[in-house]
């Protein structure tokens, strides 16, 4: 069989640090001459990149990869190689190759920078096996080619891959492997890369931030990572995600306040506030201690906007752990808040943890988080009327070329509503100020 154009079209599913293994791998295929189509009927490669953190991730997975075998059909495409890589491929690959013959190659989440070498070895009909899948030891470096698939002035930025926490509900440690962190030095060589090709706000994510170089040398940490990245020409704002409470760095905090670089913003994960439940999640931490380090958060820098995730329903949830989850919520008032209902995940220890709770109470108990979650937003939303602020400017309403969309040092892409500007002008990558004038649930209205 031969690819006679070397069309590729790339599906990324799930969160953005599997996005940035998508980005990585179309480093590689460029490299090896292929050509991105938007349109899959139009390519001979097809490749998925799968999540399966959650039974929805997995559903869509699976329907996406069956949706893109309808090309394999001459009456509809061309395509003559269809891949399933990341996450899903990594969890069941035995299964889905006896399951899933439409697909020719399953390749997993340490594997993947191989992709173009597998292709030519299909395309040369030499391989032996259609699955590639090993323990999780690769994690790309400043010497890998990477595609940056998001708008040029923004990138997200892998620091570290695996993870060492072990949550009794999470099969990420099953599906990306053991922590394994860059240096501070690779680190820096990238952001000035992304800085030259005109990225202006650096999205720092791992699946742990706080265990960050825990398995490197002592300068290679997180407090010595974000100062070289400040001095880097170009960048703006540098954000953080999945920074867990439990080991929360003073320096850190104290360098959230104090930086011009670092955004006012902090995604820290805290999953629960009952020690009983954090206990069960294997979260070492208790529902004092928690709060001791979010309060010194605070302390240092009242305006910070927090973000966060919990899980109602986990086994064993009783009505007072539930009623102090609301209390905590209530009291930290965080800006923006996940709520997720528990579900079973074989594979993860949680799997067989007694006292499973009832759907009907699941349901009940993320409805009440829910709506007390839409209050506490309703309020801190309509406390920014009258503010100033500087924004970026991400181009124009998806709704109306009439508006313009930003964001503001506690808006993360993707998740956290935005800045809609319907007075003045600005470029896309801009980063001007403006003044909100008015407030909607998840969005705010502004001027230049």
């Amino acid at each position: 069989m031969n690819f006679t154009d070397k069309t590729l079209y790339f599906t990324s599913l799930g969160c953005s640090k599997n996005l940035v293994d998508s980005q990585v791998m179309l480093g590689y295929l460029g490299l090896d001459g292929y050509q991105i189509s938007q349109d899959p009927a139009d390519a001979e490669v097809i490749i998925v990149n799968t999540c399966s953190f959650v039974e929805s991730a997995k559903v869509e997975s699976i329907d996406s990869v069956l949706d893109m075998a309808d090309y394999k059909n001459p009456e509809y495409g061309k395509c003559k190689a269809l891949v399933m890589s990341g996450c899903m491929a990594q969890r069941y690959s035995g299964d889905l190759e006896s399951g899933m013959p439409e697909v020719d190659l399953f390749i997993g989440t340490g594997e993947y920078h191989k992709v173009a070498q597998y292709l030519k070895a299909f395309e040369e009909g030499k391989l032996e096996k259609k699955s590639f899948v090993e323990i999780p030891r690769y994690i790309h470096t400043e010497f890998d080619p990477r595609v940056n698939t998001s708008p040029g002035y923004m990138a997200w930025f892998k620091i570290s891959e695996g993870c060492n926490r072990n949550c009794t509900f999470c099969i990420i440690p099953t599906l990306r492997g053991k922590l394994r962190s860059r240096s501070v030095n690779s680190l820096v060589t990238e952001a000035k890369k992304l800085a030259e090709s005109g990225v202006k706000e650096l999205n720092i994510i791992s699946q742990d931030l706080s265990d960050y170089g825990v398995d490197l040398s002592e300068e290679n940490d997180l407090y010595n990572l974000i100062c070289k990245l400040e001095k880097v020409e170009g960048i703006e704002w540098i954000r953080l995600f999945y920074y867990y409470p439990d080991d929360m760095d003073e320096r850190v905090m104290q360098k959230i306040a104090q930086s011009p670089k670092v955004c006012n913003y902090l995604d820290m994960p805290v999953q629960h506030f009952s020690t009983d439940v954090l206990r069960r999640m294997n979260r070492k931490t208790t529902t004092e201690e928690m709060v001791k380090k979010i309060e010194r958060l605070q302390e240092y820098n009242p305006n910070i906007y927090l973000r966060t995730s919990v899980i109602v329903g986990f086994p064993g949830e009783t009505e007072e752990d539930f009623e102090l989850l609301k209390k905590m919520i209530q009291k930290i008032k965080f800006h923006h808040l996940g709520v997720f209902k528990y579900s079973d995940e074989e594979g993860t220890p949680a799997y067989n943890i007694k006292d499973k709770i009832s759907e009907e109470v699941i349901e009940n108990r993320f409805q009440e988080i829910y709506e007390i979650q839409k209050e506490i937003s309703r309020e801190r939303q309509k406390a920014m009327i009258g503010k100033r602020m500087k924004v970026l400017v991400e181009g124009a309403h998806p709704e109306t070329d009439m508006l313009i969309q930003a964001r503001h040092q506690g808006q993360a892409p993707d998740i956290d509503g935005h800045v809609i500007i319907n007075d003045g002008l600005a470029k896309v990558g801009d980063m001007v100020e403006v003044e909100i004038t008015d407030a909607l649930d998840y969005d705010l209205i502004a001027k230049i």
